[in-house]
């Protein structure tokens, strides 16, 4: 069944939050779909953002949920298939001007920062500067995940290990990603469109887009237990690992990537360590959202037993 879920106030917001109550419930196996505001909320190029907002409740990237699935346990896996993504028609990139370990590093951190217009045409598959620069779009949401079972207020800007802010550029439509659920009915959300990202992330931003449609397909798993994300593309699976060392982040991947050579192709630990010293890649996700994220990559045809 698909759930067509309204853009309005009572379906955003900009926190995470176990203590927030669910949109909508879904069956497992139901499809979500949606519109979105970009990240910061806005409305138009050069238009007002989104009103009314909470100045503590709305601080995050705007998203769409929650979405409670009916059944959905704590300790079980929710697997998100990512059936499609249309990012709207505008977006932007900021550069530099503002203080980061990173900016500051490429001495970047002062001064006047680099706002880049992109006019996004969807159908084409490309987004322009006003410049005339070009480039392809590759859409995905940057966001996707549930709160942390804990109370309180929780900022969406961080990934965690039951999603979030995850961007990763390879999460496009024909995906799948699969999110440990942290509490009961899973209480998903999703949103950040972005039209096209570079691993990494160096700047803070990616095009950064409203969503102008995304299709989900949420269903739980029993079969699949979990303590981080991981993730199927039709070339690849990957392991996530964040934390605010990257040396941790990149541990934790590697150990993900690990445990799935070990369930995939029935190897022990330590042969899945060699094997993956010669055929998986480790690759940084993002720099820039407080905790660092870091996946390995492991082609399907790379190993052959």
């Amino acid at each position: 069944m698909i759930h067509e879920l309204p853009l309005e106030r009572r379906t955003l917001h900009g926190h995470f939050s176990r203590d927030l109550p669910p949109i909508l419930e879904i069956e497992s196996g139901d499809t979500i779909a949606f519109a979105c505001l970009n990240a910061g909320w806005d409305t138009g190029p050069g238009q007002p953002k989104f009103e009314p907002r909470d100045q503590t409740l709305d601080a995050g990237h705007a998203l769409i949920g929650p979405i409670e699935v009916r059944g959905a346990r704590k300790g079980q896996t929710l697997e998100v298939a990512i059936d499609a993504v249309r990012v709207g028609g505008f977006g932007f990139t900021v550069a530099a001007g503002w203080s980061t370990w990173l900016n500051d590093r490429l001495g970047v951190g002062e001064g006047d920062d680099v706002v880049l217009l992109w006019t996004v045409d969807a159908d084409a598959g490309v987004a322009r500067t006003e410049q005339g620069v070009e480039v392809d779009l590759r859409p995905f949401l940057g966001v996707m995940g549930m709160p942390p079972d804990e109370d309180g207020v929780h900022e969406t800007g961080p990934p965690r290990a039951c999603g979030g802010n995850i961007d990763c550029k390879e999460l496009v439509a024909g995906t799948k990603l699969f999110l440990p659920i942290p509490v009961d009915g899973a209480h998903f959300s999703a949103g950040d469109g972005h039209g096209r990202q570079g691993d990494g992330e160096s700047s803070g931003t990616a095009i950064e887009c409203p969503v102008d449609r995304a299709e989900l397909t949420l269903t739980v798993r029993d079969d699949l237990r979990l303590e981080w994300p991981i993730a199927w593309t039709p070339t690849e699976w990957l392991t996530f690992g964040f934390d605010r060392d990257l040396h941790d982040a990149t541990a934790i991947a590697i150990d993900g990537m690990l445990k799935l050579l070990e369930r995939e192709h029935g190897v022990d630990r330590r042969y899945a360590l060699a094997l993956a010293s010669v055929a998986v890649d480790v690759r940084i996700t993002q720099l820039v959202n407080g905790v660092l994220g870091v996946h390995a990559a492991l082609p399907h045809d790379a190993i052959r037993i």
